[in-house]
């Protein structure tokens, strides 16, 4: 088996797995009890989010454990958006996302709109890019939140979140980016991208799925979504996860971005072998300025669901876009957003990796697409393709 699908789920590491395993057995306790046990799940807890923290470069009271990605999403746009609303005052507010938004921020913010709040998408280009001055020219006096991904799941672009984040702040308006896919492929210093609000998950660094956090930058206006026993600072309540923040807090520990330009390297290669050797193909998103273990393409002509099905038969799995669209029949909105027709959006296929997957995985990938999109045709070997680069 062939995996390249880790934009969807990372494998699970064995080091975070050993990180959590004392608190899915013996450490079992609440974090909120008052005995030893409960104690000692609270330092664990306490622990985890410092380390957390740390890895973001802000403060331990900053960071809000979550169940993951959509939950931390929907936190920081409905949180910090119902917090600046006086009651009856809703109308003519507004907020502003880009039209290349994963479906947790995208519906999240429309959800909005039942209050009177009207949402803006601003166009992306045809690389997914958001122009700074589209942004510029979109802010309004009443525009409560800006939210733009770091980077795009489907596409793998990469946005400009210091320059756009600052153009917000400019206007004092709170900006939140959603983080999912750039966590340990990217820089993640929320000074350095001057971010309101950062969204994580943990099952894309290599933990088990269920665990996210959201860093929330002191003083900015939020209306907590979860009421009870006022955990997390009241932030959000519920009986905190222990063993999966502890989980959280190694992956991003361990994660190492200094793989990154090899990544990048093999990336490029594979863009370029599938670019040779598959008829039709044309890669989606920004050539550069992209995640470093992601390709994505659209081949015009076939169905991307049949592909995927050719390539599972051949031992390769990969996706065809955003696992939250898995079984819609409609085109990626990323894709259409991009300027691609509905017919070519659904061709898409996306092939996404870590560190830990071996080039040769990546060389029998590009093989197996060529021969499946050219049955019968023969794919040059790996030292008759290195020539032709």
């Amino acid at each position: 088996m062939i995996y390249l699908d880790d934009a969807a789920a990372a494998p699970v590491r064995g080091e975070v797995l050993e990180a959590m395993w004392p608190h899915l057995t013996g450490g079992f306790a609440n974090p909120a009890s008052r005995h030893e046990p409960g104690l000692a799940a609270e330092q664990a807890l306490a622990a985890a989010r410092k380390t957390v923290a740390a890895q973001l470069g802000a403060r331990p009271a900053e960071i809000v454990f979550t169940s993951g990605g959509t939950e931390s999403d929907n936190a920081a746009i409905k949180g910090i958006v119902l917090a600046q609303l006086a009651p009856g005052q809703s109308q003519g507010a507004h907020v502003l996302i880009s039209a290349a938004e994963h479906p947790a921020v995208s519906e999240a913010a429309h959800w909005l709109t039942r209050f009177g709040i009207t949402v803006e998408e601003l166009p992306v280009d045809s690389a997914g890019l958001v122009d700074p001055e589209d942004l510029r020219a979109a802010l309004r006096e009443d525009t409560l939140l800006v939210s733009i991904h770091y980077a795009n799941s489907e596409v793998g672009t990469v946005q400009d979140i210091p320059t756009l984040a600052g153009i917000a702040a400019e206007r004092g308006v709170p900006f939140h980016t959603d983080a999912v896919q750039a966590a340990g492929a990217l820089p993640l210093d929320v000074t350095g991208l001057g971010v309101s609000a950062m969204s994580l998950s943990g099952h894309k660094l290599g933990t088990p799925k269920g665990i996210g956090a959201l860093y929330l930058r002191r003083r900015t206006p939020y209306e907590p979504l979860m009421h009870g026993g006022g955990q997390q600072r009241g932030l959000r309540s519920g009986t905190e996860n222990v063993a999966a923040a502890v989980g959280l807090a190694t992956a991003l520990q361990r994660a190492d971005t200094e793989d990154n330009q090899q990544l990048a390297g093999h990336r490029d290669a594979f863009i370029q072998r599938v670019e040779m050797t598959v008829p039709g193909a044309r890669l989606t998103g920004h050539r550069t300025r992209r995640l470093p273990g992601h390709a994505s393409f659209v081949i015009a002509g076939r169905s991307g669901e049949s592909l995927l099905l050719d390539l599972e038969a051949r031992g390769i799995f990969c996706s065809s876009g955003s696992a939250c669209h898995a079984g819609d029949e409609a085109p990626s909105p990323v894709l259409t957003a991009m300027g691609f027709s509905p017919e070519v959006a659904q061709t898409a296929l996306r092939f996404s990796w870590g560190p830990g997957t071996p080039v040769e995985q990546l060389v029998t990938a590009a093989e197996a697409l060529a021969a499946s999109v050219s049955p019968g045709v023969g794919s040059p070997s790996g030292d008759e393709a290195s020539k032709r680069q």
